[in-house]
């Protein structure tokens, strides 16, 4: 069961903040990560959201 986490993402290629929805991975060094997908453009965006 994967946690998902909706919030501000900033997108890279539109070089603005998106609101949208990503799901919670922990990273290898251990820090709690939301991966989701542009809105917009379809590119894939990452917030670091802390330590897990």
């Amino acid at each position: 069961m994967a946690d998902s986490w909706t919030g501000e993402f900033y997108c890279v290629k539109c070089k603005e903040k998106r609101e949208a929805t990503g799901e919670v991975q922990v990273s290898e060094k251990g820090t709690k990560m939301a991966k989701g997908t542009c809105p917009v453009c379809g590119t894939k965006l990452n917030r670091i959201l802390g330590r897990a």
